[in-house]
């Protein structure tokens, strides 16, 4: 879902480039190194906001888990 989200953002602004080429400074409006970082940037951002649950999630014992619902 992650990659779907930031194709999905990556190629709906390069179709508003010439919107956003104005408030833009010091970078161009289709600079491939600023989108890359932002990917990146926003890839490790959900990879951390998965693995924080789920490493916690490992820590708890499934039988105590089951008994608490």
């Amino acid at each position: 879902m992650t990659l779907l989200g930031i194709g999905m953002g990556v190629a709906g602004a390069l179709g508003l480039t010439r919107f956003m080429a104005t408030m833009l400074f010091g970078v161009t409006a289709s600079d491939p190194a600023v989108y890359a970082g932002v990917s990146l940037l926003l890839a490790v951002v959900a990879l951390l906001a998965v693995a924080v649950p789920s490493s916690r999630a490992t820590r708890i014992d499934p039988l105590a888990a089951l008994r608490d619902l």
